[in-house]
């Protein structure tokens, strides 16, 4: 049997209208045979998985998947069609993807089946689910707090009451004692109501309803008037140095909050270097845009004052660190702290309508960031980025960054100033990169990796054997932390973490434009 051109016509159409929405579907699309090898991918997957469309077809799919179903997945195939029982077919489910890069993400996968030739073939619709699921566990973090802040705030109200109606009676006794001995012992039993009463003073800082008297203050004239007392404090062990921005912002605060709030971090850092170290205090004006906002637990976007406190101690794990501001958490011997300075901070900054991070990895040292609105701060503004990203010519930025998160937002915001991208999750992956001819215009390295290379022994082992490849740093330390180690490489430019796309976006033209 032939068929008509009018037939042909059709059939042809059909062809061109199935492969135009291949092309423009936002969801991966594969195809794959009985045996489970690919026949069909579209665009959509190849950013999806970092493979070039022509890499998927005639391999296994199974090349997509970690363990275990790296090595089951063909008997899945066996299983269904030797029962007919249907587990992802026309059902679908939340399952893990891997790229090439070797990182793995959750992803849903619809799988429809259908017969061409004769022959048994399924369709697997895949959708990304990073953003969502991080998006979940930012507002489970966020209620977290958020009840932890009520149950906290309803104990220090309560407690409140009862060492009011001690240190009252305790005081009423006290005229009353006749003998020396008598009134040692109230004076003793004030003063610990009255170490009580700090204690809930923290919690009502961390619970944000600690009452707040705000001024407009410049934050420097309290990092100044500190510094006499935080060098007595520290010991002669510590080197404590202040980078303080000129011309900076006004913010209103509660002066004294603050004032604690540095001290309290003075004293944290000086417990991390028991063997001596180096403290610095920065301050830095900060606009905040929506980029910005998603990485600071969606601080509202405008204008803040940063207040930096960098340590080179010891650090902290990653799961140190991850509950660091909750209340009471705390990694120091009993009887040596409360574990309530941290979230004493973490409240003060969210109740004068700012945010508190922190930056630290084992063996590099911590920096905590406060961030505090400007008085009379404006809305950040929108259209800079954009106007700077049209100045991109389409260059190929490659990414070196640890964090899948921050690898998958880096690369984001790249693509969204009109750069290509590669990425590596360390040095030695970067150097392979390099190492296979790739076309690269610019090296965007994290400072600090694992693997045993850091960003500047990577920058330095490019600048030997690529000389003329630009390399641009990033790091969340205190940018008086990161300079420490510059001396080597100090035409290098390091982009503070984290930054604004327009930062981003100046930062990347001043490297390709070179020195």
């Amino acid at each position: 049997m032939t068929l008509s051109d009018p037939d042909q016509i059709d059939l042809v159409g059909q062809a061109r209208k199935l492969q135009a929405m291949l092309e423009s579907a936002v969801d991966a699309i594969i195809t794959i045979d009985g045996q489970g090898i690919i026949t069909t991918v579209n665009p959509a997957a190849a950013r999806l998985f970092g493979y070039r469309q022509e890499e998927f077809i005639g391999r296994n799919v199974h090349f997509l998947m970690p363990e275990p179903d790296h090595s089951a997945h063909d008997g899945y195939i066996a299983n269904y069609r030797r029962t007919g029982t249907r587990k992802i077919i026309g059902i679908g489910r939340e399952v893990t993807g891997r790229r090439q890069d070797g990182t793995t993400f959750p992803m849903h996968l619809a799988v429809s089946e259908f017969e061409m030739d004769g022959r048994q073939h399924f369709t697997g619709i895949i959708h990304d689910l990073s953003s969502q699921k991080a998006t979940e566990q930012a507002l489970r973090h966020a209620q977290k707090m958020e009840a932890m802040g009520q149950l906290t705030g309803g104990i220090a109200h309560d407690f409140n009451n009862l060492l009011t109606v001690i240190i009252g009676n305790l005081e009423m006794l006290e005229g009353r004692l006749t003998t020396s001995s008598q009134r040692e012992l109230a004076t003793e039993a004030l003063e610990a109501a009255d170490l009580g009463a700090r204690l809930t003073a923290r919690l009502l800082a961390f619970a944000r309803r600690s009452h707040l008297e705000p001024e407009v203050v410049n934050l420097n004239d309290f990092v100044l008037g500190l510094t006499d007392m935080l060098h007595r404090t520290m010991g002669s062990t510590i080197a404590l140095s202040n980078a303080l921005t000129p011309r900076l912002w006004p913010t209103r605060i509660d002066p004294s909050q603050v004032e604690s709030a540095i001290v309290n971090l003075a004293v944290n850092a000086r417990d991390a270097m028991p063997d001596g170290g180096r403290l610095i205090i920065e301050t830095g004006n900060v606009t905040v845009d929506a980029p910005m906002s998603e990485e600071l637990d969606g601080l509202r976007p405008g204008d803040y004052v940063r207040l930096s406190v960098a340590d080179t101690g010891q650090g902290m794990p990653a799961h140190v660190r991850d509950r660091a501001f909750e209340p009471f958490f705390t990694t120091k011997e009993t009887g040596r702290g409360t574990g309530l300075g941290l979230s004493m901070i973490y409240g003060f900054a969210k109740q004068s309508g700012g945010h508190a991070t922190i930056y630290s990895e084992e063996g590099r040292g911590t920096t905590v960031n406060i961030y505090l609105p400007r008085d009379g701060a404006a809305a950040a503004p929108q259209d800079e980025a954009e106007s700077l990203g049209a100045e991109s010519k389409g260059q190929t930025i490659l990414v070196v960054e640890d964090d899948p998160r921050v690898r998958r937002l880096t690369v984001n915001r790249l693509e969204a100033l009109n750069y290509a991208t590669l990425v590596a999750a360390d040095a030695h992956e970067a150097l392979a990169v390099l190492g296979s001819g790739a076309e690269v215009d610019l090296v965007f390295t994290d400072l600090v990796m694992p693997g045993g290379m850091s960003g500047y022994e990577l920058a330095q082992r490019i600048a030997t054997d690529w000389p003329g490849l630009p390399v641009l740093l990033t790091s969340g330390y205190a940018d008086e932390l990161v300079r420490r180690d510059a001396d080597a490489i100090a035409h290098l430019k390091v982009l503070s973490k984290p930054y604004r796309q327009a930062d981003l976006a100046r930062a990347i033209a001043e490297a390709l434009e070179g020195p």
